[in-house]
């Protein structure tokens, strides 16, 4: 009788915790559209475009709705679902139909903001910001490390199973890109062997920067061999430092507040990222592969570690990890797909990182997820996804 009263009083706050997440989930994209859902950009491109549409007529609006349905095509994936991103679609069709434009032709050319003198700490993103808000940035953190693993900027951790190249981070500062090779003789997995950092040319701060690191590769300079790049006012925007020549970089870009740490253990290369949340959400809507913001594709993700505790994998990681955590998992598939004790290392060396990039110690673990025995029973979810949907169906008609 104890017990299900637990388990009653355990489903109650379940249940209430989850509709306060919803709520506020709800809230959140009546404010903001979404953090993946690139929508509000689009519509706010072909707002500017059609302010100018007067320049060249007719031809002119219909350039700028076909920008607009570029636009919406590019994300639509990460859309599905969105009200407001198919009532844009079917607007633009209405609108195409209505002007009698035909759907292909040239497309609205946005105009680049105006390029005005930099002054001050604008090449130094966190003092400037901290001049300007008065409180330091937010800043989000990514690692990749091992068969890979990743955990993202949105603390999602996946292990994938990608192989060839893939864009960790694209935004308008900076392109991070990473290739993994498959592993002779283990199937279905990859290791992290080149990572390729291009920092873009931006206004008076630096000029385009490339680091590279491949597997018994890890410069402490870019491909250029210089060290430094961007000084202004007796300081640099672009350092590289090293611990471990060959093994170990530490890149920090001042202009747009961020670290990067790439690093070899055992015969895999990991990444850690720091980087403030403005940064990071830069980007425009056709770049919506990004590993670092939404994981590898769902074909390309793995399932977790089987669960035996008394297996050799589980007790050497618990003896290095003690915390059952992702880092904890991490090591423990590594240690199985490769045999070996030494790939635990990866999980160490990502979690040091983490402790280090992330300046809220209560955030560095992110604790695996919770067994089906505690979940709220299935009728309190349906209850809540139903009344989730009611919500989210007036308050749509509110954000309207």
């Amino acid at each position: 009788m104890g017990k299900a009263a637990d388990y009653s009083r355990d489903s109650q706050r379940s249940w209430k915790h989850t509709v306060a997440v919803l709520l506020l989930l709800i809230q959140l994209r009546c404010s903001k559209g979404g953090t993946q859902c690139r929508i509000l950009r689009c519509n706010s491109e072909f707002v500017s475009a059609t302010s100018r549409s007067h320049e060249g007529g007719n031809e002119g609006y219909c350039s700028a709705l076909r920008s607009y349905a570029l636009c919406t095509r590019r994300t639509a994936r990460a859309c599905r679902g969105d009200l407001a991103y198919h009532s844009a679609v079917q607007g633009i069709e209405d609108l195409l139909m209505q002007y009698d434009c035909p759907k292909t032709g040239p497309t609205a050319q946005h105009r680049p903001p105006s390029q005005t003198p930099l002054s001050g700490d604008a090449c130094f993103y966190e003092r400037a910001f901290q001049q300007r808000e008065g409180r330091l940035p937010e800043y989000l953190h990514c690692g990749v490390f091992g068969d890979p693993h990743i955990r993202t900027f949105n603390n999602e951790f996946q292990t994938c199973v990608v192989e060839g190249a893939w864009p960790l981070i694209d935004n308008e500062y900076l392109y991070v890109q990473a290739t993994s090779t498959a592993v002779a003789g283990r199937e279905r997995t990859t290791v992290l062997s080149k990572v390729t950092v291009i920092f873009k040319n931006w206004r008076e701060c630096i000029e385009q920067q490339i680091y590279q690191a491949e597997l018994d590769n890890v410069p402490g300079a870019f491909v250029d061999g210089s060290v430094s790049d961007g000084e202004r006012r007796g300081h640099h925007s672009l350092q590289v430092r090293s611990q471990a020549p060959g093994r170990h970089a530490e890149i920090w870009a001042a202009h747009i507040g961020t670290t990067l740490v790439v690093r070899q253990t055992g015969r895999s290369l990991g990444l850690s990222v720091r980087s403030p949340r403005a940064i990071v959400d830069s980007f425009t809507a056709e770049k919506d592969l990004q590993l670092c913001m939404w994981g590898c594709p769902s074909s390309q993700r793995l399932a977790g570690p089987p669960a035996d505790p008394s297996g050799f994998a589980h007790t050497h990681c618990s003896g290095v990890l003690p915390t059952k955590d992702i880092y904890f998992q991490a090591c423990v598939l590594d240690v199985l797909a490769s045999g070996d004790s030494n790939s635990s290392t990866a999980a160490v060396a990502a979690l040091e990182d983490a402790r280090a990039m992330i300046s809220e110690p209560e955030k560095v673990h992110l604790l695996l997820a919770r067994t089906a025995e505690h979940r709220p029973r299935l009728t309190v979810i349906f209850t809540v996804v139903i009344f989730t949907g009611q919500m989210v169906e007036a308050l749509s008609m509110l954000c309207a």
